[in-house]
């Protein structure tokens, strides 16, 4: 099955940044996880007006034979720190993990950037070589070789010696709660340096739930880079360049969201990550690359009927992407009820639950 690619996109040029923003105290940006992980608020937009649920209630609002579409990419432990041979501090955050075990991509924090060769000592006692940029010698990001005497692999030395990713609107360090609770229950493989947040609120007995009022399960996986949280810097919209992420789609997946379309079901992506993997497909007919597919208003969906997410930054491209989804001026008007009903907020708050509109709805 694969999805025809004439509901590629057609964009309207109407909307503007500015029409993507909003005001938010910042006591409702959510700086820990809620006591459990589906205790958690849920807002069913997909109608106005909207329902203030729990998270819980989410099976009775699916119906049999729709199916649930994970990511199940796992979080990695990718900050790391050291010093140059200088003595000068710096801090690695690490964006991807290359084909050989030892090299990675990172974003380079420190005052100035040292040149290509320079044997970094990182804490903990190992070492990472400066190999260039990345993907090119005018690229942002840098290509490391992570070295140890033991031989340990990227993902061993980052497991042993890393932190964790934490948000940047989350101000505390990272402690013993967010190794646990920023990372989802059906985590598999290792890769990303952010949750796809909008599946934390999920636990056995949610899963369980959904399983019993026969809604089915299946998994992508996209590994969620640094760039999710990179600014939309230009107002018109169409000019920002999307970061690049890299995804994969099994083919069990592909079978269940061809006989979940053919009974008459409904396929339900579970975050935006999941969405913007199925739509790549959709428009690309690739199971497995790299993705920088950026959803705006006037995209044409071809895969996703109900998208389960959290409560995006304002200005930023997924705010982009949800309204895309189902409305601007309605998405806008959920997030003022949201905020008037003191919803919490980004990685760790509450769930919204929407539904796809028609192409011009809420433009």
């Amino acid at each position: 099955m694969h999805p025809s690619p004439s509901h590629a996109a057609s964009h309207p040029p109407s909307l503007s940044l500015a029409d993507f923003d909003f005001t938010l105290p910042t006591e409702l940006i959510a700086q820990h996880p809620a006591a459990q992980r589906s205790g958690s608020r849920l807002l069913d937009g997909r109608q106005w007006p909207p329902a203030d649920l729990g998270f819980r209630d989410l099976p009775s609002l699916l119906q049999p034979g729709d199916l649930m579409v994970f990511n199940d990419t796992q979080v990695i432990r990718a900050r790391l720190f050291g010093h140059k041979p200088s003595g000068g501090r710096l801090e690695l955050l690490v964006e991807r993990v290359l084909a050989e075990p030892s090299e990675v991509v990172a974003h380079m924090k420190v005052s100035k950037k040292p040149p290509v060769g320079t044997v970094l000592e990182m804490d903990g006692g190992w070492r990472a070589t400066l190999l260039g940029r990345w993907p090119d010698e005018h690229g942002t990001l840098f290509r490391l070789r992570f070295e140890a005497d033991d031989a340990a692999t990227a993902f061993d030395l980052m497991e042993r010696h890393g932190h964790i990713p934490l948000p940047p609107y989350i101000t505390h360090e990272d402690d013993a709660q967010d190794a646990q609770r920023y990372q989802t229950v059906f985590a598999a493989v290792p890769g990303a340096v952010a949750a796809p947040t909008a599946a934390l609120h999920y636990d056995e007995s949610v899963l369980a739930a959904l399983a019993e009022h026969g809604v089915a399960q299946a998994s992508v996986t996209l590994h969620v880079g640094a760039g999710t949280f990179q600014p939309v810097k230009t107002e018109h919209i169409e000019q920002h360049r999307m970061h690049s992420e890299w995804y994969r789609i099994p083919q069990a997946t592909l079978q269940a969201i061809g006989q979940t379309k053919a009974r008459g079901g409904r396929v339900l992506a579970v975050g935006t990550t999941t969405l913007r993997t199925l739509e790549s497909w959709a428009l690309t007919g690739r199971t497995e690359g790299d993705t920088d597919i950026f959803i705006r208003p006037g995209f044409r969906f071809s895969v996703v009927d109900l998208l389960q997410t959290n409560f995006h930054l304002p200005r930023s491209t997924l705010m982009m992407l949800v309204s895309a989804f189902s409305g601007h001026r309605h998405v806008m008007d959920l997030y003022q009820h949201a905020i008037a009903q003191r919803y919490r907020f980004f990685s760790y708050g509450d769930a919204m639950l929407l539904q796809r509109k028609d192409f011009h709805v809420g433009l």
